[in-house]
């Protein structure tokens, strides 16, 4: 199998595009994660008007739970990855 991807044979592109569609799945997943998590604060604090002036508030939320969601979603992200790596290396070494 790794004969055919080192000669860019059709049956290895379909195994690399295989590899690029989980990939970019992933992606796209942990940004989607991201958005409705981190991305939700500014609406939180646009829309609940008490949020606008506890300044204290907003300072834990932005600190202390942002950075462990970056944190979290980035280890994921390094994980799920990995694995998939992992399984495309498993099915071309068949």
């Amino acid at each position: 199998m790794v004969s055919e991807l080192d000669a860019q044979s059709p049956i290895g592109e379909v195994y690399l595009r295989s590899l690029l569609r989980s990939q970019l799945r992933l992606a796209l997943g942990i940004t989607a994660i991201l958005v409705l998590t981190v991305g939700a604060l500014p609406l939180a604090f646009a829309l609940i008007p008490s949020l606008r002036h506890a300044h204290v508030l907003a300072w834990i939320l932005l600190g202390g739970c942002c950075y462990p969601v970056l944190i979290g979603l980035g280890i994921a992200y390094v994980r799920r990855a990995e694995r998939n790596e992992q399984h495309f290396h498993e099915l071309v070494d068949r």
